[in-house]
């Protein structure tokens, strides 16, 4: 589903790896665990089509350009682009949708307590810059998103960093819930968020070492 071969990248002459290979299954769950700036996020973006590598191709479920990578992942990344929009908006991204999908996803990423004190409720309007949003409800916003999507391929990005302890067991778990049959990479400092993960690596040096 996901392959890395050989993949090195370099932003403003400074080597962040080279060579690097994985291989990644379809339905897997791989954890990436590392200190700040080993890394971790810019593979995510490579793997999501964002960033080109400098050299070596990456391959998800076949696709190694950059516009058909990115219809083939979803992904919350540590600092969510929302658009001046609805609430509705930007979890559907302008899609056809049922009610009844919105409101399971609502639930499920916790933003149906805030929503329901919204005069618009999913209809409100965020803003030119979402300046009218906490962090946490952005990035809630964003997981919204990417379970709206269905892509078979989720890419997280500490997900739950803006969130509460309570907050992010319960998100957490409808993640695990909405990806039992999709292949997920999720980044995090937090080991213990990979519970039930198929695999996990150290990222340190611009080297993936196995954990488990």
């Amino acid at each position: 589903m996901i392959e890395l071969k050989n993949v090195s990248f370099t932003y403003e002459n400074k080597t962040v790896f080279e060579n690097l290979s994985l291989s990644i299954k379809k339905g897997e769950k791989i954890g990436i665990i590392g200190e700040s700036g080993c890394g971790k996020s810019t593979l995510l973006k490579l793997m999501a089509g964002l960033y080109r590598p400098s050299e070596g191709t990456i391959l998800v479920d076949g696709e190694s350009e950059s516009a058909e990578i990115i219809k083939k992942v979803s992904a919350v990344m540590q600092n969510p682009m929302l658009l001046p929009l609805s609430i509705v908006d930007n979890i559907t991204m302008g899609h056809d949708y049922e009610e009844k999908k919105i409101e399971e996803i609502i639930e499920a990423s916790n933003l149906k307590n805030w929503i329901d004190t919204l005069p618009l409720g999913i209809h409100t309007y965020l803003g030119d810059r979402s300046d009218n949003l906490s962090g946490g409800q952005a990035q809630r916003i964003a997981i919204a998103r990417a379970m709206f999507k269905e892509a078979a391929v989720l890419l997280l990005d500490e997900p739950t960093s803006a969130l509460d302890a309570d907050n992010c067991a319960s998100i957490l778990e409808a993640i695990n819930r909405f990806t039992s049959d999709k292949t997920v990479v999720h980044v995090t400092h937090r080991k213990e968020h990979l519970e039930g993960y198929d695999r996990c690596f150290l990222m340190k040096d611009g080297v993936l070492a196995n954990v488990w």
